[in-house]
Formats: structure tokens, sequence, C-alpha cells
């Protein structure tokens, strides 16, 4: 399981790709920074990879099984990645240079983690979820598509060229992704509370607001920029989230910080983990000094 939350988590999960593992990714970092490369070792290996944040996991179990990542032969059009909205999602804007770490933290869905919760917040986790599901299913950006559904029942969804959309359904709880990858390609019971479709009644869905959420807007720059794009997006993110739960940096000026990192460092190919630890480093650097300017 990998699951060391960040950056740090990289190397470890490259090294059990590398030795052939079942590896159940739960960093979705590590294949933001070094995808290909993962992905790579998976192959060269023999590896077996399985997804565990729950909206890939969901579209894992609604492809055909053995899905290669050829769209056109499985007949898939698009996948299309579920995000609750986080807890801002109906908050005024100008509201949001005055929330605070307590309340980014605080998710209507899901219990998780400090970084994460922040991440959901800005939206940046779902745009780190569309760069991984990228490099997991071969999918271009414009085959992804993210959809604001507050319930978090629908964790996401396949869409075939047929008309046909599969989807993934469950009360929103880690222990059936984690389930779901301990026993493949069998099934067992992880104790969570069946989904009552009677109780939920009803399900929403919306487009997301790329004004309200810029970051999920810069995920997807990031992505078509290709190269080192996604490197520089996520190590800018994590100083960027850092700072804000250190009261360092307002909410409101994340994506700001972000941004003006993929503005200053030029992305470059990635054919190494050298490669991708420089690029790391060089989005830190730049990201602290612009962090002075950013935050006043």
């Amino acid at each position: 399981m990998a699951a060391i939350v960040g950056s740090p988590g990289l190397r470890s999960t490259l090294a059990a790709a590398r030795a052939g593992k079942q590896l159940l990714l739960a960093n979705k970092e590590a294949m933001v920074m070094a995808g290909a490369l993962l992905m790579d070792a998976v192959k060269a290996s023999g590896a077996v990879l399985l997804p565990i944040d729950s909206e890939h996991n969901a579209i894992f179990q609604a492809l055909p099984q053995g899905f290669d990542g050829d769209f056109g032969r499985a007949g898939v059009k698009r996948l299309w990645l579920t995000a609750s909205g986080g807890p801002f999602l109906r908050t005024v804007p100008e509201q949001l240079a005055q929330v605070t770490p307590e309340q980014a933290c605080a998710h209507p869905n899901w219990v998780m983690g400090r970084k994460i919760s922040v991440d959901s917040a800005t939206l940046m986790n779902k745009g780190l979820e569309v760069i991984e599901a990228s490099f997991l299913f071969g999918a271009k950006p414009a085959q992804i598509e993210v959809v604001i559904h507050p319930q978090s029942i629908v964790h996401s969804l396949v869409e075939y060229v047929d008309g046909s959309v599969l989807a993934q359904l469950g009360n929103p709880d880690m222990r059936t992704p984690i389930a779901h990858a301990l026993a493949y390609p069998d099934r067992i019971d992880p104790g969570v509370e069946a989904l009552d479709l009677f109780a939920v009644a009803s399900l929403g869905f919306e487009r997301p607001d790329l004004d309200r959420f810029p970051c999920l807007r810069l995920a997807y720059q990031a992505l078509r920029a290709g190269g080192s794009a996604p490197v520089l997006l996520n190590a800018a993110n994590e100083v960027a989230v850092a700072s804000f739960l250190e009261r360092r940096l307002s909410f409101d000026r994340i994506a700001e910080l972000v941004e003006e990192v993929l503005q200053c460092v030029a992305a470059a190919p990635v054919q190494s983990l050298e490669d991708v630890l420089a690029a790391d480093a060089i989005a830190r650097r730049t990201a602290m000094q612009k962090l002075e300017t950013v935050a006043h």
C-alpha cells in the first residue's frame, strides 16, 4: 500500500513498481510527479497496480476487465471524475480570503488528513486526480471530465461510445476501495454500511466553476503542457498548502502562488527520477521566493 502523503512517497512507490510488487496506490502525487516512469516500471516488471483513490478505483471497476489504455478498442469515450466540491462549494468568493485551516479541513463527506482536505477544498485534489487518471488509464486531457456531485455517492463514471455510462456507487467510506484492492479479483465485506438508495433519494451533478476553483484549471494546464509541468504544479501546491496551514498564506492565494511558479519555471522533458527531483526542487525554491510577494 503506497499511502505516504505527497512527494515523499515517490521513491518507495517507484521502488515497489520496479520490484514487480502488487502495488495498491493511494499516493496520487507519485503518479502526478512521475506517471510515465511509474507506468513504464509497472509494465517492465510485471507489477500489478491497483488504484485506491475512490475515484480511480471506481473507474477501474467500470472499465472492461483487462483494459490496456486503448479507448477505441474498448469503446470508451470519456472518464468522469466526481468531486464533492468541498466545504466552500456555495461560499461567496469574497469570503474565501478569511477561510481558516480549521474550516478548510472540515470536509462535509470524507474524513481525511489536513493536506488532502485543503486540496479538496481548492479542488486541486481533483486536478491531481485528473493527471493521475491520464497516466493510469492512458487518457488524453479531453477524455477526462470533472463533475461536481455534492453527495459523494457516485464515485466516478465511464462513458462508452454507445451512450452507456457505467458508474460505481457507494457510501463515502475508504474501506470500500481498500477492500476491493486487497481482495482483488475477489470481493470481501469491508464492514461498510450498505447504500440505502431510498435514503439518498436523489443525486445532484453540476459543472465545476473554474473561476471559483482555479486550481482545477491549473492542473489541466499542467497536464496539457506535459513534461515536468505536473511536477512543478505539485511542488508549488505542497508549498502553498503548507504555508496556508501555517497561516502564512490566505486560502484564496493558494492558486495564485501555484500559477506564479508555473509561469516562472519552464516545463522540461522528464526521462529519469533525477529529472523529476530536479524539477521538484526548483519549483519549491521558486514557490518559497514568491511566497512573500503573494502572501501580502
